[in-house]
């Protein structure tokens, strides 16, 4: 019923929807960081001890050296031995309130995102759901949001730690020896633009990552969906080939990324340690000139390592803080995405109402320029039953689409008691009105729980009530666990009939005065359609009904008909009227009625 005219986009198609060089708001991303700021102090506080502790490691190891080469002095040494093993002992347990509480915080952030991230797509329209493959979403609701929990996080943490150890080793060393500091101080800047350089490159890289990553799962969220027609058409090998070059291309995309890092990391170690080779060369002399003992020489290399480590790391950061913008990008671009159906400001709560609808002068079309109903007008009193039928494509699953407001008309307008559905909240106004569609969706929870769907607060006995009057209630007491019975994903567990009859008791339960049917019976054998024609007819009583009906037995229950063709209104009246008009709706009905094998051209 809701399949929509708009062509998905695949997530491969999405790189172009990914500027080069977009910027993303930090204030925005640091946001998440700061709702937990009393655990980020405590973490901050416990990353500054801890990174404290490790700058005075090389100048107690010089110290040593130096008791030992010069003083000879035992009592000493074991002093400052103890003093090392009490500075580890405290490091030890600032490290462990450090990642404990960042790792709390990068697991809030990332339920945060997720809880955030889906909130925002339930309150998307419809056509936003038509524009983006399933499996695309899911990856960002996944994969995007784990990268982004790590920048902000364990990433963010190590920079910092990183930075605190990098400056205070480099302030050390400078007031060691600022001779010697100059080789590290020139590296720096070097080092630096080089990171820049390759960040800017592995930013582009990793996008491609996570948008071929994100095909793949496109391809295995279509191919379970519909793993029946997989299997009756045994294309298991063409899925499995399918699947193989999305994973092929995700491998090459992470290639390129691998390429690059493995370039990059070399010619900063080089770099690095080309420049500790030439502090040992310049500190032997000094020591040799008596203007530097060995242990400051010792502790002086060790800063040195420490500093072109913390560099390193640093630079390793950049980089995939680049590799993650993609990801925060994407989340952010679907964040910031807003729905096409929108409240008023003043709209007003539907109240409960008898049922009718009227439809003036009402055109759609998916794409600008290109209409698919024009100018219907339709006057449906309260609790008539109204049957859709026309040829394939004349229209009529799209103005089931215009009633609920899951589109809105290019033109026209669509009332309920006189109500414009536009001035009132889309919540109040699908609250009374209950879709029983072509394809039964349900959940892959127990029967209770997918009946219980239509009203949350409904008791056993009323759920067992509405199976009762849908004629649900024998087949499910049949099973072993009766209403506890798991249906499996999309009812899969059930027969076509007892699902067409598990969603009309949760429409019964919904108890709403509009009844939306789109080819309910269409697609079931004589037995099961009987059943549920029983339960519809039973489910009609009373409410206004609208009807997309293939099947002579359904549409005679109808008190009116129109016929839709090409997206116009062609004719409207009874059975009767109809047939004695002797036009399209005449001529349909004479196609199925020689037609006794089942095939219908309504």
């Amino acid at each position: 019923m809701f399949g929509m005219r708009n062509r998905p986009t695949s997530a491969s198609n999405n790189r172009e929807n990914l500027p080069k060089g977009a910027r993303i708001d930090i204030r925005r991303l640091l946001r998440y960081l700061m709702k937990y700021r009393l655990r980020l102090i405590v973490a901050g506080m416990a990353l500054l001890t801890s990174s404290g502790l490790s700058l005075v490691f090389p100048t107690i190891v010089g110290r040593v050296l130096d008791t030992i080469l010069e003083q000879d002095n035992h009592t000493l040494l074991n002093q400052i031995t103890l003093g090392l093993l009490a500075v580890f002992f405290i490091r030890s347990l600032a490290t462990l309130l450090e990642n404990y509480n960042i790792g709390y915080i990068g697991e809030k952030i990332t339920i945060d995102l997720r809880k955030e991230l889906y909130t925002h797509l339930q309150g998307m329209s419809i056509d936003f759901f038509a524009n983006h493959r399933v499996g695309e979403l899911v990856s960002r609701l996944t994969s995007d949001v784990t990268v982004m929990r790590n920048a902000l996080t364990n990433n963010v943490n190590m920079l910092f730690q990183q930075l605190f150890i990098a400056i205070g080793s480099v302030v050390v060393m400078v007031y060691t020896n600022w001779r010697l500091s100059l080789f590290i101080l020139v590296l720096t800047p070097l080092i630096g633009a080089l990171g820049a350089l390759f960040g800017t490159w592995l930013r582009q890289a990793s996008t491609a990552i996570q948008d071929e990553l994100a095909s793949a799962t496109v391809v295995v969220d279509e191919v379970f969906q519909a793993i029946r027609i997989v299997k009756s058409f045994v294309r298991e090998p063409y899925e499995i080939e399918r699947y193989s070059q999305a994973i092929q291309r995700a491998f090459e995309a992470t290639l390129r990324v691998l390429r690059i890092r493995s370039l990059f990391g070399p010619i900063v170690a080089f770099m690095a340690f080309g420049s500790l080779a030439l502090i040992l060369w310049f500190g032997g002399s000094e020591v040799i000139n008596g203007r530097l003992s060995g242990g400051e020489l010792v502790s002086f290399l060790i800063y040195g390592l420490t500093v072109a480590a913390s560099f390193g790391t640093l630079v390793s950061l950049y980089t995939q803080f680049q590799e993650a913008l993609g990801s925060t990008y994407r989340v952010f671009q679907l964040l910031d995405e807003q729905p096409t159906i929108t409240d008023l400001p003043n709209a007003q709560a539907l109240p409960t109402i008898a049922g009718s609808i009227r439809l003036e002068d009402v055109s759609f079309g998916y794409e600008e320029q290109l209409d698919i109903l024009h100018h219907i007008s339709l006057n449906i009193p309260a609790g008539e039953i109204l049957a859709l039928v026309g040829p394939s494509g004349a229209g009529k699953s799209t103005l089931f689409n215009l009633i609920p407001r899951f589109y809105d008309p290019t033109s026209g307008s669509i009332t309920i008691d006189g109500y414009p559905i536009q001035n009132i909240t889309q919540n109040s106004l699908r609250e009374q009105i209950a879709i029983v569609p072509q394809e039964t969706i349900l959940f892959g929870g127990s029967i209770l729980e997918n009946i219980r769907y239509g009203k949350q607060d409904a008791t056993e006995a009323e759920i067992i009530e509405a199976a009762k009057v849908a004629n649900a209630h024998d087949f499910i007491s049949e099973f072993p666990n009766g209403y506890d019975t798991v249906v499996g994903e999309r009812g899969v567990r059930l027969s076509g009939g007892q699902r067409q009859r598990v969603a009309i008791a949760r429409a019964i339960l919904k108890n709403a005065r509009i009844l939306l049917l789109d080819e309910a019976t269409s697609s079931l054998d004589s037995e099961s359609e009987h059943e549920v024609q029983e339960a519809l007819d039973r489910l009609m009583q009373g409410r206004t009904t609208i009807i997309i009906a293939h099947r002579l037995s359904t549409i005679q229950v109808a008190h009116r008909i129109a016929v839709l063709n090409k997206g116009n209104l062609v004719e409207l009246g009874t059975h009767t009227e109809l047939m004695q008009t002797n036009g399209l709706y005449a001529s349909l009905y004479r196609m199925q009625f020689e037609n006794q094998s089942g095939g219908s051209a309504l």
